[in-house]
Formats: C-alpha cells, sequence, structure tokens
C-alpha cells in the first residue's frame, strides 16, 4: 500500500472515529527489525517514557491499517508494511487516568516490516525514536499494559 507521507503531522480530533461505547479508536504498529530481535519505540510528549507509533483513526482513513501507517510515519519517520494484524486491544487503564486529553480507546495493533526510516519526518523535532530488544522494550512499556500486550502478540524474539 502506497503511503501518503505528509511534511506535517495532524492534529486535533475534529475527525477521530469513535466506537460504539464512546471509546477512541485508536491504530498503531509494532515495528520489528528485519531479524525480529529489535522493536523500535518513540517517545511519548505526554507522559514521557517510551511507547509504539499510534494514533486516532480518523474518518478520512478508509481502515485502521491506513491510520496506523500514517502514525507510523507522522511520529517515528518510518514508511512500513504490515505484516500481521495483531488484533483489538481493549482499554487498560485504570479509570483514574483517564483524560479528556487521554479518553478511553480501543486499539487495533499491526506488526508491520520497516521499509525505510526517514532521516526527517513530521514529529522529529518532538520524538526520538530508538531500536530496543524486547526486554529493554518490555520495561520501558511496562506503565502501558495495551502497548506491551501489543509487543508480547507480535513475533519479536523474546
Amino acid at each position: 500500500m502506497a503511503q501518503n507521507l505528509a511534511t506535517t503531522a495532524r492534529t486535533g480530533r475534529d475527525n477521530q472515529r469513535y466506537g460504539a461505547q464512546g471509546e477512541r479508536l485508536v491504530a498503531g504498529v509494532v515495528p520489528l527489525s528485519n531479524d525480529k530481535t529489535k522493536v523500535l519505540l518513540i517517545q511519548s510528549t505526554r507522559r514521557g517514557g517510551w511507547v509504539l507509533p499510534k494514533g486516532g483513526w480518523e474518518t478520512d482513513e478508509g481502515t485502521a491499517q491506513e491510520a496506523a501507517c500514517r502514525e507510523a510515519w507522522e511520529e517515528a519517520g518510518i514508511v512500513c508494511t504490515v505484516i500481521r494484524d495483531l488484533g483489538t486491544i481493549p482499554e487498560m487503564r485504570a479509570a483514574q487516568e483517564l483524560t479528556d486529553k487521554a479518553p478511553k480507546a480501543a486499539y487495533q495493533f499491526y506488526e508491520v516490516r520497516v521499509d525505510r526510516e526517514a532521516s526527517e519526518w513530521p514529529e522529529k523535532d518532538k520524538r526520538g525514536r530508538q531500536w530496543m530488544s524486547y526486554q529493554q522494550a518490555k520495561l520501558s512499556l511496562q506503565t502501558r499494559p495495551e502497548l506491551l500486550e501489543a509487543l508480547n502478540r507480535s513475533t519479536i524474539t523474546k
């Protein structure tokens, strides 16, 4: 699937899709190295620490897969190909962790092959990126159980 590589990231939630229970529909990727020994994580802009590339599935995107690949480009600067659908992961955060800026969500993740890492991307000035082993990523994602679940569903070497 050809990706539209925008030079700026989308912002806001005006075009956000929502599920039947009012949950925000989020699409994300688990970007693995070719030998499946490393995963590419990005810095979170809100909470600090490291996360998987992910973001809202918008109304002008035909599939969650399309949204996931757009988010991978905007946040991590990677062009990728979906290898495997990792399924839907329900919200795992406690009620007190949910806010207007971080509402209840349902996550759709895809394992992807990284075809290219760009030196310039829309959120380069906001986020770093780093390849990590499974053990490093597991530690980095321990406070984000939905992201750790996506990692565990992937074929990364554990």
